[in-house]
């Protein structure tokens, strides 16, 4: 199944809308404000219209691929009267979400057991949130979970996975403050191995001061799972405060020279009006994002959807 053909529950489609809200208002109110009094989409319209994009968290390099097709279809059109801009924005950041590579809408490949998920993110932005939420959503789907705690530098980091752990009901491997994190990743492989699980998810430390420390040590974190399950990890897992806006462009860059990520995970959107930082996101990196978090509640980490997302979005309030 695609990643756009995914059937949304009723209830997640509220979620999601409501999750929106604030991004979707403050982009249709910023938009209303630039066509006032215009007619036709013109150079005028467009530069407003580049200024609200870029105001909405979408970004420079994204904002400037969706203005230049719509420059496009007015050129061919003739005529594009403002009534219509919110179709065409909608149909050019659908279009642009589609060219972009995307997961199969299933969680994990069930073929690797244990199926490895190593998480990578500064902290602050819903890492630990966003592992318990996980873990939740695999364990009601009947796997068997292990967490492991190899963030050893903040007490806090493993004291809030042992809540999470107790919580959802799954087991947790960790050790003592300041233990080497590989250490504490080739023990969680290894016990998850002994238990028959079906999935690991690996805390790992969420600082960015040295970019090469932080390359070295998940390195080693990789290299010493490998030495259990050749072919761990099977996912890394970037987590993104979406509230910061052009501060998690910034992360991402950072995390993807540090190492290899092959998912997004954007968090707290429901928060702010920051929303269009996930259509940036994903068209900038070329990594697919996975989940967004658009509530509180355990079941708000959703498994994002491009076309439900964009529906929301230009959803009118």
């Amino acid at each position: 199944m695609s990643w756009f053909k995914k059937i949304f529950k009723k209830e997640d489609k509220e979620t999601l809308d409501k999750g929106l809200e604030k991004s979707s208002q403050g982009f249709f109110d910023k938009i209303s404000r630039a066509v006032v009094g215009k007619n036709t989409v013109d150079d005028e319209v467009l530069d407003d219209l580049e200024d609200v994009l870029i105001a909405s968290d979408v970004g420079a390099e994204t904002t400037i691929k969706i203005i230049a097709r719509i420059e496009d279809r007015v050129a061919r059109d003739k005529y594009v009267n403002v009534a219509e801009l919110d179709n065409i924005l909608r149909e050019e950041i659908s279009g642009l979400l589609l060219e972009n590579p995307h997961l199969d809408t299933d969680n994990i490949d069930t073929s690797k057991k244990p199926y490895v998920i190593m998480v990578v993110g500064v902290n602050g932005v819903g890492k630990t949130t966003t592992i318990g939420k996980l873990a939740n959503q695999f364990k009601s789907q009947g796997l068997k979970v292990v967490l492991g705690a190899a963030d050893t530098f903040r007490a806090a980091a493993v004291d809030q996975l042992v809540i999470w752990s107790e919580r959802v009901g799954v087991p947790i491997v960790k050790q003592n403050m300041g233990s080497d994190p590989a250490s504490v990743a080739f023990d969680t492989v290894q016990s998850a191995v002994s238990q028959n699980a079906d999935v690991v998810i690996i805390d790992t430390a969420g600082r960015l001061h040295n970019k090469i420390n932080l390359m070295n040590e998940l390195s080693k974190i990789k290299r010493v799972m490998q030495k259990v399950i050749p072919d761990a990890p099977h996912e890394v897992l970037l987590v993104l405060d979406g509230s910061t806006g052009q501060n998690a462009f910034e992360q991402a860059k950072q995390f993807t020279a540090a190492t290899e990520v092959t998912a997004l995970a954007v968090t707290k959107l429901d928060g702010t009006a920051k929303g269009g930082v996930v259509i940036g996101i994903s068209d900038q990196f070329q990594i697919p994002v996975k989940y967004i978090g658009v509530g509180e509640k355990m079941e708000d980490l959703q498994i994002f959807n491009g076309m439900e997302f964009v529906d929301s979005f230009f959803r009118k309030r």
